[in-house]
């Protein structure tokens, strides 16, 4: 019987049982990928993440309950968090992920970890009557990035108190659906909200792959390079945000909950 190495991390927070949690399991050989997205669904958060060294970094797969997924920013950030907390990579050497996204960096900055990821800016597109219904509101923009469906909405009130028909967001034929607003609290520049029920995740706490289409809507908007952003989930989140033309760095910390060993 073989052991693997797990933790839980929750992600973009500075304290437990707050942010987004991830559990990440360190290999030491290839698995396939039936037996990963097992292993998910036996976590049963939003996102499960398995690493495995390489001789130039680090493979890295991220897979939801139900799904793999081809970019996940809060299982990067535990990532790279469980890489530095296990000392197998030392604190001053940056991290390099081999993904289905391309090569994704991590790096510490102070307290925080930095993600260079790809930036998926949303293109304005036709309102889908549908997603209205399912979400109960209307847009004041509507646009699709690589992954997802953007949807603006008028003040942040309106996004914290949606309560959007699950099954018939998860009809709709994308990845997820981000609802977001200008802040109301001057501590942040937006919030935002994310629904995945096509992907096995019905709202999911902290999204950094969500900010790479977030940051670059708000940043021109507001017309700002650096940006902060809070995803008013039940536990909640805080992204800091800078946009270098494709790329988008995101900002946070992460906290160790617990470390297991699971048994194959």
């Amino acid at each position: 019987m073989s052991e693997v190495t797990c933790l839980q991390i929750d992600a973009f927070t500075d304290r437990a049982f707050s942010g987004n949690p991830a559990a990440v399991c360190l290999l030491d050989s290839p698995r396939d990928a039936q037996w990963m997205q097992s292993v998910a669904e036996e976590m049963n958060l939003s996102e499960t993440a398995f690493v495995r060294p390489l001789t130039d970094g680090f493979e890295l797969r991220w897979f939801t309950p139900t799904v793999e997924v081809d970019l996940c920013g809060h299982a990067t950030l535990a990532s790279a968090h469980a890489l530095w907390s296990e000392a197998i990579v030392s604190p001053a050497n940056d991290i390099r992920f081999k993904t289905k996204s391309g090569v994704l960096t991590c790096r510490r900055q102070e307290a925080s970890i930095e993600l260079d990821f790809p930036a998926t800016p949303a293109q304005s597109a036709s309102n889908v009557e549908a997603l209205d219904l399912a979400l109960g509101v209307k847009p004041t923009f509507f646009g699709r990035s690589r992954f997802d469906a953007l949807v603006v909405v008028d003040s942040e009130e309106t996004v914290r108190s949606l309560e959007p028909d699950l099954a018939a967001l998860g009809a709709q034929p994308f990845r997820g659906v981000i609802v977001t607003s200008k802040s109301a609290d001057p501590r942040f520049d937006f919030v935002s909200r994310f629904f995945a029920p096509a992907a096995g995740v019905d709202e999911d706490p902290v999204t950094g792959s969500a900010h790479c289409c977030l940051g670059p809507y708000w940043g021109e908007q507001l017309g700002k390079n650096e940006l902060t952003a809070y995803q008013a989930s039940s536990r909640g989140g805080v992204i800091d945000l800078k946009l270098a033309g494709e790329r988008v760095l995101l900002g946070g910390q992460a906290v160790t909950v617990f470390k297991g060993v699971l048994y194959d």
